[in-house]
């Protein structure tokens, strides 16, 4: 799978100025990319409890809809953030848009302080089926936490996504969580961050990245706007998987409801 890592810098608040940036990237892929990565809550940037209500979109919004119509049109797959209004409760978002729709929706469950009162935190972990591979969506902060990525690798995750607004100092902290939860789960990782400045005194770390089921990090990128094609290789899933497999002979399990749906989608309930 050929995949392109948008790491770019945004405007807090400014759907417009990011929109416009995320559909000129798009448009920038190679003709064989298949998918297409950005970071966290980037159409809106990271608002604020005053401003939360005026930018945040519902699904159907046409932030939305504009990125939902270039992935028809360029035939590619998109995973990017919003902020999120569902009938006036707001949700830090990451969707998996691909050129039939929008395939697979979380809702970031572990909020920075800065986030509480500004977003609810979403209540489950949630995989789908997308050429073949199971694909995951984590967000930010929830990969500091080992339970998120067990939770889709319980759900059958191949694939974790994270979508990233991580700022300094904590560069390192993510670097080192990344590979951690490929390794640990014995999966593929992507992971993209923002770079740039962001409200008051915020700068965003960068390093975007790619890591292998053994915990090796492939590829990153440095502090600087960039967008960079990867090619992910599942072979190495059955390679990291070939004498042992952490999710059969682990002794405690997550708790939480599995549901199943009918279009492939598979969610963990959380509460």
């Amino acid at each position: 799978m050929k995949v392109e890592l948008a790491q770019l810098a945004g405007q807090d608040s400014d759907t417009v100025n990011n929109l416009r940036r995320a559909l000129a990237a798009i448009a920038a892929c190679a003709s064989d990319t298949q998918l297409i990565v950005f970071p966290e809550t980037y159409l809106m940037g990271f608002p604020a409890v005053d401003t939360v209500a005026r930018v945040a979109e519902p699904l159907d919004g046409p932030a939305v809809q504009a990125i939902e119509q270039a992935a028809r049109e360029r035939n590619i797959a998109v995973v990017i953030g919003f902020a999120e209004n569902d009938n006036g409760t707001f949700y830090n978002t990451t969707l998996l848009i691909t050129p039939q729709g929008i395939a697979l929706r979380y809702r970031k469950t572990h909020l920075w302080p800065s986030e509480r009162g500004v977003f609810q935190a979403g209540d489950r972990f949630a995989t789908c089926e997308w050429n073949g591979v199971r694909i995951g969506l984590l967000i930010c902060y929830d990969i500091e936490f080992p339970e998120t990525a067990r939770a889709l690798a319980q759900l059958g995750a191949e694939l974790i996504i994270v979508t990233n607004g991580n700022m300094d100092p904590y560069g390192p902290t993510h670097r080192t969580a990344i590979m951690a939860r490929a390794q640990e789960n014995q999966a593929l990782a992507l992971m993209v961050n923002r770079v740039g400045a962001g409200t008051g005194e915020l700068v965003f770390a960068g390093g975007s990245t790619l890591v292998d089921p053994f915990g090796t990090l492939l590829h990153e990128a440095g502090r600087e706007e960039c967008q960079f094609r990867v090619e992910l290789d599942f072979s190495q899933l059955a390679a990291a998987r070939a004498d042992y497999r952490y999710l059969n002979d682990q002794r405690i399990r997550l708790p939480g409801e599995v549901i199943e749906h009918a279009d492939g989608r598979r969610e963990l309930l959380i509460g």
